[in-house]
């Protein structure tokens, strides 16, 4: 998975703009931060990226497609491959964690017995499969947004786009929530981790870095070349390494286009609980209200 800006610039009304001449390129499987204060153009890169927005000027790529080109029916497939995590999570109150994490395999038509196999080693991966029958209300802000991380996950995205994940978390949680996107980084997904985190920028130190003010790119630690994987010390590799993914894929939800590959990292299965809802006595007495599920989804 391959991104390229050139000289992009991305205005609201006549003067303001968002994004102003910028043009940088992203690797496979780098992680990359994006720096700036608010206001800087970090999520409109985003938004440029699940082209939500189209700039005025320039072109955006991804895996050498001109965003701008895509068909309108095209969209939904591109989307498949960006996961976002956002800094208020956008977790559905009404939904337990099982069922947020499934909802995006739900949508795009998966089974029973696939969806309850990926969550489950979803739920592994970011260490919460003991709360997998709670309500959002009933987590704790890292435990949300390591939830918010594994729905992003969950389609198999080639790239997760992280909008400020620790903007609403104490120190101590910032620090699981970038490791955790170090460790999936690690595992062959693109990162791109949007923040002005004084503690992540700190941590993330050694990582390529693009800083943003007013729009413009005014430094790129590593310009064109692809950024190395720091090397990793003894302790940092006993306590991040898991087995070698293994690679399935996704399908193409465009029944007149042909199937597009993904590759989706598994890490091992952990035994599957029997439903994705307790039965009626296990239940707390915080999440005794069942969780309604939506009547239909629409990509």
């Amino acid at each position: 998975m391959s991104i390229r800006f050139e000289s992009v610039t991305k205005r609201f009304g006549e003067a303001t703009f968002a994004l102003s001449d910028v043009s940088f390129g992203v690797d496979p499987g780098e992680l990359v931060v994006l720096t700036g204060p608010s206001g800087s153009g970090k999520t409109t890169i985003m938004r440029l990226l699940i082209r939500e927005y189209t700039p005025e000027e320039g072109e955006v790529f991804f895996e050498d497609q001109s965003l701008a080109k895509l068909r309108h029916r095209q969209v939904p497939t591109h989307r498949r491959q960006i996961g976002v995590v956002f800094q208020d999570y956008k977790l559905l109150s009404e939904l337990n964690v099982w069922e947020n994490i499934a909802l995006p395999l739900s949508i795009i038509g998966k089974d029973e017995a696939e969806t309850e196999s990926r969550v489950t080693d979803l739920l592994k991966l970011v260490g919460l499969t003991d709360k997998a029958y709670l309500f959002p209300s009933q987590l704790s802000g890292g435990e949300a947004q390591r939830i918010s991380i594994a729905r992003a996950l969950a389609t198999g995205p080639s790239l997760i786009f992280a909008d400020e994940p620790t903007g609403n978390l104490d120190p101590a949680a910032s620090l699981e929530v970038i490791k955790l996107l170090r460790q999936i980084n690690r595992l062959g997904t693109t990162v791109l981790i949007a923040t002005h985190d004084a503690i992540v920028l700190e941590f993330l130190k050694a990582e390529r870095q693009l800083e943003l003010k007013l729009g413009k790119l005014v430094h790129d630690s590593r310009p064109h070349q692809k950024a190395k994987k720091p090397v990793e010390t003894k302790e940092a590799a006993e306590s991040e390494t898991l087995p070698e993914p293994e690679e399935t894929e996704v399908e193409s939800l465009d029944d007149d286009e042909p199937a597009e590959k993904a590759a989706v990292k598994k890490v091992p299965e952990v035994e599957k609980p029997k439903s994705h809802r307790p039965k009626t006595e296990e239940k707390s007495d915080n999440s005794k209200k069942s969780a309604k599920k939506p009547a239909h989804a629409v990509t």
